[in-house]
């Protein structure tokens, strides 16, 4: 089988890197900029980013509640603002401490957020309220995944682990060693079996949870740190991109490289692609420092 993959779309607008991209119905995304600005895209129409916002502080990290229709955004050394979207208008506003903010994770009515202070801050959505805070490193707290069929969800540490929490009691469980940097991103694989991670030493592992999360796999996947890894949303791909400018495509099943997106070869970005997001299956948006977003179709055939 072989890939082909076209640039379809650039969005651009923002003034400084684009941190983060979310979405869940297949055509409208969100994206958050180091110039403060958190802007609603149209893959249809590229040339029209309606602002939601603009703080004084970049942004990181957002997550979309399509179901509740909000959106969470985490404003660095601020703290977190929840927008309605039906309205378009703030509905909630939590301090925090000042640090930077790497990630958000909602579950129920749980929102997890990533401290640059170690810091897992986990929020009542309900009461809008502090629940428990949850500390087990002066390290940055870069990445959360949940995984709700175990009832447990793991972070990603600068000190080089990975840690894992019961979902319902919030009590640390374990620790997990293997990356020899910071590890930037987590994804449970599509059966929730496995847990993925990658970072700043440019590999991604699949450790297995039958087996106490022994690690599985690793590849050496790009030259400088990965930033993001994501799952196509049949989970038979995942995608990574990377500080060396490049997004890979890969099976789930072996981890096989299945393509190779780069500036030279496909017009891709030119600096960091620091997220990605899967509008569906043949179709991939990329942050990037370079300040624009880009939206990729794939199209596989027999060969």
């Amino acid at each position: 089988m072989k890939f082909e993959v076209e640039k379809i779309e650039a969005f651009t607008g923002h003034r400084d890197a684009v941190y983060t991209v979310v979405g869940e119905n297949g055509q409208t995304f969100f994206s958050g900029s180091g110039d403060g600005m958190v802007v609603e895209w149209d893959s249809q129409k590229p040339d029209i980013g309606k602002p939601l916002a603009q703080f004084k502080n970049s942004v990181y990290a957002i997550r979309l509640d399509a179901e509740r229709k909000e959106l969470w955004v985490a404003e660095n050394y601020e703290g977190l603002r929840v927008f309605d979207l039906e309205n378009r208008k703030e509905k909630a506003n939590i301090a925090l401490q000042k640090t930077a903010y790497f990630d958000i994770q909602l579950y129920e009515d749980l929102c997890f957020v990533a401290g640059g202070d170690g810091v897992i801050s986990i929020i009542d959505r309900e009461h809008m309220a502090f629940k428990k805070h949850l500390k087990l490193s002066d390290k940055s707290v870069r990445c959360i995944a949940i995984n709700p069929v175990e009832r447990e969800f793991a972070a990603g540490y600068s000190d080089n682990l990975i840690r894992t929490f019961d979902l319902q009691s919030l009590a640390y469980k374990k620790q997990i060693e293997g990356h020899t940097n910071s590890v930037f991103t987590l994804q449970y694989g599509p059966r929730f079996e496995q847990l993925y991670s990658a970072g700043r030493d440019a590999r991604i592992k699949n450790w297995s949870l039958l087996e106490g999360y022994q690690l599985n796999q690793e590849v050496v996947a790009h030259m400088y740190a990965i930033n993001h890894l994501a799952f196509s949303p049949n989970g038979d791909f995942f995608a990574t991109c990377s500080m060396d400018k490049s997004i890979k495509l890969w099976q789930t099943e072996n981890m096989r490289l299945l393509k190779v997106i780069d500036r030279a070869r496909h017009a891709g970005h030119g600096t960091s692609v620091n997220k990605l997001l899967w509008l569906n299956e043949n179709h991939l948006v990329s942050a990037s420092d370079d300040r624009s977003l880009s939206l990729w179709k794939f199209s596989n055939k027999l060969v």
